[in-house]
């Protein structure tokens, strides 16, 4: 008897992640994919590293709605995703695709003061109708300043030093976490091992369980 494809992705899933499809919502994948952005920035630091491997449309996202003199033009500017404003830009900007490497460092070396948005979504930038309410009303959780538990890699998700951005009060940044030795590990072990009590991992875990609504 063959497998139907709902019953092998099921099996995938199981096989890689340890939990059912069916079940994939009760698990905080945003924070996975962000862990999974901050690791890979981290080893393209490194002089002799010459890839990187992460959700780069977050990367590219972020960077241009922040940098607009870098980014292309956007082709629809209420899509939500807010990233999706960029969907196809190709075809509204041939342009972009011809600039070189060497154009957006010089980019970088002449920035002026101004081109910078820090408050990217304020309602003069972003029609406050376009983001949805519960995205609104889910803040306390997005703005926790907590560790990005994924399968690779512990990071921190340093919120306290970014509120601007978000429309909240910065105040005195907490002082800084160091991850010490759980920031060089990897999440490699045993199949459907638990995470939540490994001793390498359980403190972090706690930390982020702990510290979700009061940070």
């Amino acid at each position: 008897m063959t497998m139907s494809s709902f019953e092998a992705l099921e099996a995938e899933c199981l096989d890689q992640f340890g939990v059912a499809p069916r079940n994939i919502g009760q698990y905080s994948w945003g924070s996975a994919c962000l862990a999974h952005l901050y690791r890979a920035l981290c080893r393209a630091s490194r002089f002799n590293c010459k890839k990187i491997d992460s959700p780069l449309t977050l990367l590219l996202g972020w960077a241009w709605i922040r940098l607009p003199y870098l980014s292309p033009l956007p082709r629809k500017s209420r899509n939500f995703p807010l990233a999706k404003r960029w969907h196809n830009w190709e075809r509204g900007d041939r342009r972009y695709r011809y600039l070189t490497l060497s154009h957006f460092r010089k980019a970088f070396d002449e920035i002026q003061e101004g081109q910078f948005v820090w408050a990217a979504y304020d309602v003069d930038r972003v029609d406050p109708n376009i983001i949805p309410a519960e995205i609104y009303m889910q803040s306390v959780v997005w703005s926790a300043t907590v560790p990005l538990v994924s399968f690779e890699c512990i990071e921190w998700h340093a919120t306290d030093r970014i509120r601007r951005q978000f429309g909240f009060v910065q105040e005195v940044p907490h002082q800084k976490w160091n991850l010490d030795k759980a920031h060089g590990e990897v999440l490699t072990g045993p199949k459907n091992l638990n995470w939540t009590t490994a001793p390498s991992h359980s403190f972090w875990v706690m930390h982020w369980t702990t510290n979700l609504y009061v940070s």
